[in-house]
């Protein structure tokens, strides 16, 4: 396509493969970006040039992004190449978007405008109730694993009914049940979920044809970043969105899809020229962030995979310091050693603490590098731990407001009905509760009834009805006061921060100051949302804060997160701990070829967030569960060209047996694929074992470097065997 108008930033700010792709603005395409290699700007261009060149107006574009961070500087830079031209434009989260869909279509589906967004803590609350009610031993069943299994169920767009005809096992007949009270309690509620959020405008296109053909015939231009992990839901309403125009653009790297564990499919961007054959494909494969060494060593990693489109990541910069891989005796010694990195690098190459990201596979691994960095008096900062939002005090103001937001938010009423304690007691609501369900009733409207219901007291009524004028006395409010206003003088109300003052310990003291905080949010998102942003609109942009939202990646603090967490980011000095055969891969991974591959692509994720220097580690010992096993080294660390490495060992042993690659050069080399040397095993498995015969598998055990079966055998009984060495044939 020529260009109608003339801009110079087209031909000043792009390379020849972005240009291109941005150019083809008609039609699905499909942008293949590497690590690195500008993905965020085309899109950014991409919009600045359909607005610049008038196929659009704003309001007729819809760009979908995966973190709140990533959608905020979207819109700035395009805010800045095309000035005052983002009026009525959809930029944004999935999950805030299709908020701001359902909370104008949603009351077609029985919701109103001030529907509540539960958390996680708030959904394992509900389940928690539901499991009682229905008698489920939680020691069986636990909330967290019901709600996974609740969560994966919505993303494949299974209803209640379907998970109930498909249910084989205990567990899955279990979800069934509680699945269908769960939803039930929501609706009641006029509560969802961020799953919800997901499937519940696919239901409402689905159900109003109008509504659909409304919003396909707006949007005319659909934008997607980080399409490798979208799951089914999200590929489903994409579709539908899409569906008149077709000019829908995806972005994405098939190499770094690592959200299959949340229902991610990766045949969404492997199969998108399937779904439209007449899609032009473009590769990004210049990559601005790490040196060549870098690329190389990731690449030589990631390309044992077979579900990949081939790419070959190039760089314009110097080849670089060689990796460094690392053998530690233990993990207390390998702390150490990125300490002495850190002292290191920072005499010889002028750093600041915030070049730094310590990366690992799980957070139960960041305790140790925490005790190292806090004994040398290092800053750091954890992406990832207890959520400011998450805190109890801070959760107790937000039920507040979610209840003078939502009435009908019985589970955010429970939680305040008594606090700060005013005499209205589990049994009191537990009555109450009983009662209002024998009318049909909500938890708020028996409550304002509460001399009604048999058995409660002078004493609990009164307290109810206070507690109910209240409630009542700043719904009223909520029209009067502003946000802010109406936020401080509801806690002054209450007497919170009056309470922890007069607690005086030190961890009252430090509630008191994070409801100051809660405050200090309050006028920051009125500054920046504008005076008429109402309660609700506050309460959403809390819920769908994310931890890198919320993290200050300026603060002169080494950064400490999970490698999930650091995708998207970069740094200068990135360390990858835990290498090891059972911790990264996971061990529940080297039975599974696809959760094998995704770990794979865990590992290139983190390899790729380093930008001059990487340094890898793995230990022949670590303590987990109490145990210390010997490791075994990962098998990525093996996978590296040999060439791109400098290996360091604590231990006179040479390194174990590694492969050697095909001499290296700028468009790196490929490797045949061994990783996929085990077999895949699952329970009820026949097997047949060359001296205890066949028999079927029980149960599959993930030890910390080892993974292990448990076999009943046809003519010996239960045998616990240890894989590699089982020798097992699958019958």
């Amino acid at each position: 396509m020529s260009i109608s108008v003339e801009q110079k930033w087209l031909h000043e700010e792009l390379n020849e493969a972005q240009r291109d792709a941005v150019l083809a603005s008609e039609g699905p395409v499909l942008i293949l970006a590497g690590a690195g290699s500008g993905k965020t700007r085309v899109l950014i261009y991409r919009i600045a040039y359909i607005l610049a060149n008038g196929l659009a107006e704003p309001r007729e574009i819809l760009a979908m992004t995966f973190t709140n961070k990533a959608a905020g500087e979207m819109r700035e830079r395009v805010s800045r190449i095309i000035p005052g031209q983002m009026s009525g434009m959809w930029i944004g989260t999935f999950h805030s978007l299709y908020a701001r869909l359902l909370r104008r279509e949603g009351e077609r589906l029985g919701y109103s405008a001030n529907f509540t967004i539960y958390d996680e803590n708030d959904q394992i609350a509900l389940l928690k109730s539901i499991c009682v009610e229905l008698k489920i031993p939680a020691q069986e069943f636990s909330p967290r694993r019901l709600l996974h299994q609740i969560s994966l169920a919505k993303n494949a767009l299974q209803s209640p009914e379907q998970a109930a005809a498909a249910a084989d096992t205990a567990l899955e007949q279990t979800v069934a049940r509680v699945y269908g009270v769960f939803q039930r309690r929501l609706r009641e509620a006029n509560a969802m979920d961020f799953d919800d959020l997901l499937i519940k405008p696919i239901e409402l296109f689905q159900q109003f044809p109008l509504v659909k053909e409304y919003y396909q015939d707006r949007f005319h231009y659909i934008l997607v970043d980080e399409y490798q992990d979208t799951n089914r839901a999200q590929y489903v309403s994409l579709n539908l969105f899409a569906g008149k125009h077709k000019n829908i653009c995806v972005v994405g790297d098939d190499d770094q899809s690592i959200y299959r564990w949340r229902g991610a499919e990766l045949r969404n961007i492997l199969d998108f020229s399937a779904d439209y054959p007449d899609c032009r494909k473009y590769r990004l494969e210049q990559n601005y962030r790490s040196v060549q060494n870098i690329l190389s060593a990731a690449h030589s990693v990631v390309v044992n995979n077979r579900q990949r489109h081939d790419k070959k990541l190039w760089t314009d910069k110097a080849d670089g310091d060689l990796v460094m891989i690392t053998e530690c005796s233990d993990e207390r010694e390998e702390g150490r050693l990125i300490l002495d990195r850190i002292s290191r690098e920072f005499r010889e190459n002028d750093r600041r603490f915030y070049d730094f990201a310590v990366l690992y596979r799980t957070n139960a691994q960041s305790r140790v590098l925490e005790e190292a960095l806090r004994a040398e008096g290092i800053p750091y900062v954890i992406v990832g731990g207890v959520k400011f939002y998450e805190r109890k005090e801070v959760k107790d103001v937000l039920a507040y407001l979610r209840v003078l937001c939502n009435p009908n938010d019985g589970l955010n009423l429970k939680r305040i009905i008594n606090t700060p304690v005013r005499g209205i007691g589990d049994a009191t609501v537990a009555k109450i509760e009983s009662w209002a369900r024998e009318h049909g009733l909500a938890l708020h409207q028996a409550l304002s009834r509460a001399a009604e219901v048999p058995g409660l007291g002078k004493r609990a009524v009164a307290s109810i009805n206070r507690f109910v004028s209240l409630l009542k006395k700043y719904q009223a409010l909520q029209s009067e006061l502003s946000l802010q206003e109406l936020s401080s003088t509801l806690i002054d109300e209450i007497g919170l921060l009056q309470q922890y003052k007069e607690e005086g310990t030190p961890e009252s003291l430090s509630r008191a100051d994070n409801v100051r905080e809660l405050l200090l949010a309050v006028a920051e998102f009125t500054a920046m949302a504008g005076p008429d942003a109402g309660l609700e609109h506050f309460l959403q942009h809390v819920s769908l804060t994310t931890d890198i939202d919320v993290w200050d990646d300026r603060s002169n603090a080494v950064t400490l997160m999970t490698l999930h967490s650091a995708k998207g980011l970069e740094f200068p000095v990135v360390f990858i701990t835990g290498l090891e055969e059972g911790l990264f891969p996971l061990s529940r991974s080297i039975i599974e070829p696809a959760s094998l591959e995704e770990e794979r692509r865990l590992f290139y994720v983190g390899a790729t967030r380093a930008q001059e220097k990487l340094y890898l580690s793995w230990t022949r010992t670590r303590r987990r569960y109490g145990e210390r096993p010997g490791n075994v080294i990962s098998r990525f660390l093996k996978e590296i060209d040999s060439r791109l490495v400098d290996y360091v060992t604590t231990h006179p042993s040479a390194m174990p047996g590694r492969r050697r690659a095909e001499p290296c050069d700028q468009d790196m080399p490929s490797y045949e694929d061994e990783s996929q040397e085990t077999a895949e095993f699952h329970i009820g498995m026949r097997v047949a074992h060359p001296t205890f015969g066949p028999g079927t598998v029980l149960k599959i055990q993930s030890g910390y470097s080892q993974l292990k079966l448990i076999v009943l055998f046809d003519s010996y009984g239960e045998k616990r065997l240890v894989l590699p060495y089982a020798k097992l044939q699958i019958l």
